[in-house]
C-alpha cells in the first residue's frame, strides 16, 4: 500500500512580583493603589513598639482604620517583619488610599503599600513572524501553548516526524539530530540510491498527471516534512521566523515519502528503527524518539504490519501520533489513524470548528489546529484565508530545494503536529509517563471546540497549559492497580482483581482502564472489565489478528455502577497455540 502526506496546498519565564521594604521616603505614587484592594503590607520602623508587639499592631491597625472611616484589622506577620493588615473586604482603590494615608502620618511607619496580585507571565517570544501563530495563543481556537512553557519546553525529548525528510532551514537546523533515509527505492528517492544514512528532502513533485496512478496529478514538491518539524520544534526566542510547540525538544527526520509517496514496508521499518528497535542493515539509532509523529496515510483499515510496529513502538516507550486523514471521512477507513495504540487528531479551523476537508469518527482521540486556507464553499486550489492556516518552515523550490521561508498550509498533518509537540512537552515534564499516560493526558484535559464537530473530534480541542499542569501538579501513576502476573493459557479464562476502596458514589462516565497484557496473535483474546455488580464492559474482543500485546488505555461508561468495590479484568483465551499473560492493568476514576 502506497501512503501520502496529509496536507494542504523566549524561553517563557515566570515573573512574581515582590514587594522590597524601602524607607518611607520611597516614591508615594509608587505605592498607590490601581486596583481594589483587600489587605494592606505595613513596615513599622525598628524603634516601634507595633514591629515587634502583635498586639500594639492590631491596636494601631483598629486606631487607624477607625480614623479612616474603614474596618482595619491585623491579620498576621509576614515572614520579613511585616504587619498584614485586612481591610474587612475588598475596597475600592481610594477607599484603601484613606487608610494608607494614616499609616503615612505616622512616624513610626517606614512604609505601607497594598497587598497587590502576582501573576505567571509567559514572555512572548520575539520570533518575527510568531504574532500569526494564531493556533499557538488565541483563546477561541488556539491549543494555549505559552502557559505551558512556563513548566516545559521539551529539552530533553527527541520527536521523530517520519516524513519528506528534511530540507535545510536556519529556523531548524539547532534542533535537528541524526536520522535516516528509509526509501529503498531510488526511482522514488531520488537521491540515486537506496537507504541511507541522509534524510534530506530530494522533492517529492510529479511532472504530469497520472504519473503516480490513475488520477494523481502533477504538482510541485510539498517540503511537507520541514513544515511539520517547524511546528513542533523550530528554534524559538531567535528573533526570526517561527516558534515550536516543544522548542527545546529535538527533531529527527525519518525519511519514507518521496515521488509517488511511501510503502507500508519502508513505514513500518522507520516506525521501528526511530522508536529504538533494530531494523537488518540499518545502524543502531544513537537518539531514540520518545514521540514519533506520522502526518501520512491511505485509504483502507489497519494492517497487522502496521499495527505490529506500532505496539513495539509504543511497547518501547515511544508516544505515537498520527493525522486523521483529510477526505472529510470516517478515519476509520484510513491507515494508520485506524490503528491501535495511537494518538489520532482531527484538525481544528480558527473558528473552532472541524476544519471541512478533517476526517472525523469515533475512532478520533483529539483535535488540535489544522487551519484553512479557503473555506470549504471557495473554489478548490485557490488560497483565500492564507491567515487562517498554519504557518511554518518551508522551502521555495518547485521541485529540488531552493530558497527557504516560512509559509502556510492546511491540513490534519499540520494539526498531528500540535499534538506531537504536546506530547514532547509532557515527556520533558515528566520522564516517568508511558504512551498510554501520556494520550490519557491529552484527552482528558482537551477543552470543548468553541464551534462545532459533526461525526465526532474525540474529547475536544488539545489544551497544553492544562495537560501540562495536570501532569506535573498530580501523580502520574494511577492509584489504583494490580501488576501481579497472571498466566494467559490457551482456552482458558484468567481474571485480575483491583479493589476499590474510599470511594462514595457511582463510578465515572469516563472511567479509565489501562491494560498491559503481553500475547501473541491478540485475535485470540476477549478482553472484558467486569463491575462489582458483576456487569460486563467489552474492551477488546479478538481484532488485530496475529499483533502481537495489548497495551491501550480504554474509556468505559461506568456511571450506572457503585464505584466501590472488586472490579476484575477478565481475559478469555480464544483459541490454541498461543499464550501469555495480564502484565499490568489499572484503573483511573
Amino acid at each position: 500500500m502506497s501512503v501520502t502526506l496529509l496536507a494542504g496546498t523566549a524561553t517563557a519565564t515566570a515573573s512574581v512580583a515582590v514587594a522590597a521594604e524601602g524607607p518611607a521616603s520611597a516614591p508615594a505614587a509608587a505605592l498607590a493603589p490601581t486596583a481594589p484592594v483587600e489587605n494592606l503590607i505595613v513596615g513599622y520602623k525598628p524603634s516601634a513598639t507595633e514591629a515587634s508587639s502583635n498586639t500594639a499592631a492590631a491596636d494601631d491597625a483598629t486606631a487607624k482604620g477607625k480614623k479612616a472611616g474603614k474596618k482595619a484589622k491585623f491579620d498576621r506577620r509576614l515572614g520579613t517583619g511585616a504587619a498584614l493588615v485586612n481591610l474587612g473586604g475588598t475596597v475600592a482603590p481610594a477607599e484603601a488610599a484613606d487608610v494608607m494615608a494614616q499609616f503615612r502620618a505616622d512616624p513610626d511607619v517606614a512604609y505601607v503599600e497594598p497587598d497587590t496580585r502576582a501573576y505567571a507571565t509567559a514572555v512572548a517570544p520575539n520570533d518575527t513572524e510568531y504574532a500569526k501563530q494564531w493556533d499557538l495563543f488565541e483563546s477561541t481556537a488556539g491549543m494555549n501553548v505559552p502557559a505551558a512553557w512556563d513548566k516545559t519546553t521539551g529539552s530533553g525529548v527527541t520527536v521523530a516526524v517520519i516524513d519528506t525528510g528534511y530540507v535545510a532551514h536556519s529556523d531548524l537546523a539547532a534542533n535537528t539530530v541524526a536520522g535516516y533515509d528509509f526509501i529503498s527505492s531510488a526511482a522514488y528517492a531520488r537521491d540515486g540510491g537506496g537507504r541511507d544514512a541522509n534524510p534530506a528532502d530530494e522533492g517529492d513533485w510529479n511532472a504530469t498527471d497520472g504519473e503516480c496512478g490513475v488520477g494523481s496529478k502533477a504538482g510541485n514538491s510539498s517540503w511537507h516534512g520541514t513544515h511539520v518539524a517547524g511546528t513542533i520544534a523550530a528554534a524559538t526566542n531567535n528573533s526570526k521566523g517561527v516558534a515550536g510547540i516543544a522548542y527545546g525538544a529535538k527533531i529527527q527526520h525519518v525519511r519514507v515519502l518521496g515521488k509517488c509517496g511511501g510503502s507500508t514496508s519502508d513505514i513500518v521499518d522507520a516506525i521501528t528503527w526511530a522508536s529504538g528497535g533494530s531494523v537488518a542493515g540499518v545502524p543502531a539509532n544513537a537518539t531514540p524518539a520518545k514521540v514519533i509523529n506520522m502526518s501520512l496515510g491511505g485509504p483502507g483499515a489497519c494492517g497487522t504490519s502496521y499495527q505490529n510496529a506500532i505496539n513495539a513502538a509504543v511497547a518501547r516507550g515511544t508516544t505515537v501520533v498520527v493525522a486523521a486523514g483529510n477526505s472529510n471521512a470516517d478515519a476509520a477507513g484510513y491507515s494508520p489513524a485506524s490503528c491501535n495504540n495511537v494518538i489520532n487528531v482531527a484538525a481544528s479551523n480558527r473558528a473552532g470548528d472541524r476544519s471541512y476537508y478533517s476526517n472525523y469518527g469515533a475512532i478520533i482521540d483529539v483535535a488540535a489546529p489544522g487551519g484553512e486556507t479557503r473555506r470549504a464553499t471557495d473554489t478548490p486550489g485557490t488560497v483565500t484565508t492564507p491567515e487562517n492556516a498554519i504557518l511554518s518552515t518551508l522551502n521555495a523550490g518547485t521541485t529540488t530545494p531552493g530558497a527557504e521561508i516560512y509559509k502556510p498550509y492546511q491540513g490534519t498533518s499540520m494539526a498531528a503536529p500540535h499534538v506531537a509537540g504536546l506530547a514532547a512537552l509532557l515527556k520533558s515534564a515528566n520522564s516517568a509517563l508511558t504512551p498510554a499516560q501520556i494520550e490519557s493526558a491529552i484527552k482528558n484535559n482537551a477543552r470543548p471546540l468553541a464551534g462545532t464537530c459533526t461525526g465526532g473530534c474525540g474529547t475536544g480541542l488539545a489544551d497544553a497549559a492544562a495537560t501540562v499542569a495536570a501532569v506535573t501538579s498530580t501523580p502520574s501513576t494511577p492509584a489504583l492497580e494490580n501488576t501481579t502476573d497472571f498466566t494467559i493459557g490457551d482456552n482458558t479464562t484468567v481474571e485480575s482483581p483491583i479493589t476499590v476502596t474510599g470511594k462514595t458514589g457511582n463510578a465515572p462516565a469516563t472511567l479509565k482502564v489501562g491494560v498491559n497484557i503481553v500475547h501473541t496473535y491478540i485475535g485470540d483474546l476477549k478482553v472484558d472489565l467486569v463491575a462489582p455488580d458483576g456487569s460486563v464492559y467489552t474492551l477488546h474482543n479478538r481484532s488485530g489478528g496475529s499483533t502481537d500485546n495489548i497495551n491501550q488505555v480504554y474509556t468505559v461508561n461506568a456511571s450506572s455502577e457503585v464505584a466501590g468495590g472488586t472490579w476484575k479484568l477478565r481475559v478469555n483465551d480464544n483459541a490454541g497455540g498461543d499464550t501469555g499473560k495480564i502484565d499490568s492493568w489499572n484503573l483511573t476514576f
